[in-house]
């Protein structure tokens, strides 16, 4: 039994049919899903108290974005940046507050982000 245009899956037929170029995207720097899941977790205790709003993520050239806001109109109060290029120097994840100060910079994003995770401390 041979196959005919007709009978071959659609999928397999556009695969073929594009060209190789445009299924190359340009490089991007992501946060990872590991990355992503502790800052969202540190985001979500932030709404439970009232103290974070909205969000923002770019994922650009040269570095990875997450942006905080109170409020969707302002400016945002914090970003968490990943910039690979400074892997071998400072460390690639740095949080920078709404002015523009880098508040903690380093290699592990577990530790930059203490500098804004609030947790309560027995005393």
């Amino acid at each position: 039994m041979s196959l005919t245009p007709e009978d071959a899956d659609p999928s397999e037929q556009r695969a073929v049919a594009r060209p190789a170029a445009a299924n190359a995207q340009p490089n991007r720097v992501t946060f990872n899903r590991l990355e992503l899941n502790r800052i969202l977790n540190l985001y979500g205790r932030m709404v439970a108290d009232g103290e974070w709003r909205d969000y923002a993520i770019d994922f650009l050239k040269d570095r990875a974005v997450f942006s905080v806001f109170r409020r969707a109109s302002e400016v945002p109060i914090y970003r968490i940046e990943k910039d690979p290029r400074l892997a071998r120097k400072q460390g690639m994840y740095s949080v920078i507050s709404a002015t523009g100060l880098i508040l903690r910079r380093g290699h592990e994003l577990e530790r930059v982000l203490l500098v804004i995770d609030r947790k309560l401390a027995v005393v």
